[in-house]
């Protein structure tokens, strides 16, 4: 996946490749895509991972941008070079995104405060027992404990109860990304609650200690 320009093409050979890929990606060829795709994956990770310094996050937005840059190829001047040109609107990309997101969190942070989320709604009868308060809040601790961007889409699908679509819309994600930050955060949520629920002794326990490191590996992965 390394660029066609590190492996010492020509720049102008390589431009005018890039050029006809362009071309054929706007006639509908998949294939001519999935070149450019291979050819620049790599640059475009390395730009958003110095935006987000998290691997998965960095995988995520880099689908984010190819989708993104997809869309914009009818706007690719011929006179620029398709790498400066890429090069340019990913760094736009990532920057829009690192304002909305943070404009987002301030939002977010007040819709759903972890102390705000309404829990109490799952054992709101009036003879609900101390051991179920208790549970909530285990839960609103575990949830706070999640990073930010997998709270949201976790708290959104499975407090709030909105479908993959609106999510998506409301933080303008692809639908694959919505759904994979809602699987990861489901199992960092889930291990969280069982270092709660254990409590500190057995988290002081070192096998404990490598089975959560363990899992909040696969939990990237």
């Amino acid at each position: 996946m390394h660029s066609a320009r590190s492996n010492g093409a020509a720049p102008a050979a390589r431009d005018k490749a890039d050029a006809d890929l362009v071309d054929r990606c706007l006639k509908g060829e998949a294939a001519a895509w999935a070149s450019l795709v291979q050819t620049y994956w790599r640059r475009v990770f390395h730009i958003a991972y110095k935006f987000v310094a998290r691997f998965d996050e960095a995988e995520d937005l880099t689908q984010e941008i190819f989708v993104k840059l997809f869309n914009a190829l009818p706007t690719y001047d011929r006179r620029a070079s398709f790498d400066t040109w890429l090069t340019r609107i990913t760094r736009n990309l990532c920057i829009d995104r690192y304002r909305r997101q943070r404009r987002e969190e301030r939002t977010f942070t007040a819709d759903v405060d972890p102390d705000a989320i309404p829990l109490d709604e799952l054992v709101s009868r009036p003879d609900a027992t101390l051991e179920q308060r208790d549970q909530i809040s285990m839960v609103r601790r575990a949830l706070a404990a999640l990073p930010e961007t997998y709270r949201q889409a976790v708290t959104l699908r499975d407090i709030h109860e909105w479908n993959y679509e609106e999510i998506a819309r409301r933080l303008q994600l692809p639908e694959g990304t919505v759904k994979s930050r809602i699987n990861r955060g489901r199992k960092e949520l889930a291990r969280h609650l069982r270092m709660l629920q254990s409590g500190p002794r057995a988290g002081a326990n070192p096998a404990n200690r490598a089975r959560d490191r363990q899992e909040t590996v696969n939990a990237k992965n």
